[in-house]
């Protein structure tokens, strides 16, 4: 695909994805800017993926509003099959299920459109401290203190009232808890029935992009940038400030090759002293 060609796809993928954006279409709109963007970057467009990543952005957050509405929290510590149903909200990856299992439980909900967030921690330190990681072309992770109370949610309550009919709970319960995810107190370091909140699942992907941003060199060149940061939002979607900054280094590449055009000599006379 020549460029010009690929500028007028991406064109054209972008004018849909405005389209489902308004129409709230979200993961259509994620889907279509996240292949347009690269399309744009393999073709070193770095124009074009500034105008992308806003798009990009926006479809994401409202995504992850959706989940975070939700108010659920799921723990994931055994294999997730075709069959495990998905539910919108929080979901955390625990050992034994490592840093991949979180990317393809986020892929199988893309493919869903169920709206989540996932976070995949990997075994405590000796320090007490929850390291989070996330898979792309480049891992990306961070060490973050254990939950505080104040990021917890509290156990459920004991209820002494007469339990329900079979038939009766049974229509309660909705849709099947997902046959991977443990009970609460299978978290290690957590009192038994409880979970983090919602809350900690935003700081914590916070701090995961945060650190992200933090690794990539800002002294390298724009298109060095553009690169680290591309690879490093692939891994960790979820993060506000990676699509500003990447937007940042794509902008400035852009203008930078502008003005790496060489500008024509002027003729006439006074040229022979240009060398002096």
């Amino acid at each position: 695909m020549s460029k010009s060609d690929a500028a007028q796809r991406i064109d054209a993928m972008m004018e849909k994805a405005s389209q489902a954006l308004v129409a709230r279409r979200y993961f259509e709109a994620e889907r279509l800017s996240a292949e347009a963007l690269q399309i744009a970057f393999n073709h070193q467009d770095y124009e074009r993926m500034a105008r992308v990543v806003l798009p990009l952005q926006e479809a994401r957050r409202q995504k992850r509003d959706l989940a975070m509405d939700a108010g659920k929290v799921y723990v994931v510590n055994a294999e997730w099959t075709e069959e495990s149903p998905i539910r919108p909200g929080c979901y955390l990856v625990v050992p034994p299920r490592v840093g991949m299992d979180g990317r393809q439980l986020r892929e199988r909900a893309d493919e869903k459109q169920v709206p989540i967030v996932v976070l995949t921690r990997e075994p405590t330190t000796r320090t007490g401290h929850w390291p989070i990681v996330a898979l792309g072309p480049v891992t990306v992770r961070v060490k973050l203190p254990a939950p505080t109370a104040d990021d917890l949610s509290a156990p459920p309550a004991k209820s002494k009232a007469k339990k329900a009919p079979a038939k009766r709970q049974a229509k309660d319960a909705g849709t099947p808890a997902p046959a991977a995810v443990a009970c609460a107190g299978d978290i290690e370091g957590l009192p038994a029935g409880v979970l983090p909140a919602p809350r900690w699942f935003i700081a914590a992907s916070e701090s995961l992009g945060d650190a992200a941003i933090a690794a990539v060199d800002m002294a390298r060149t724009p298109e060095a940038r553009v690169e680290e940061l591309f690879a490093r939002l692939q891994a960790h979607p979820d993060h506000e400030k990676l699509h500003q900054r990447l937007m940042e280094a794509a902008i400035q590449a852009a203008r930078q090759g502008v003005r790496a055009v060489p500008k024509p000599r002027p003729r006439g006379p006074e040229s022979e002293f240009l060398d002096d």
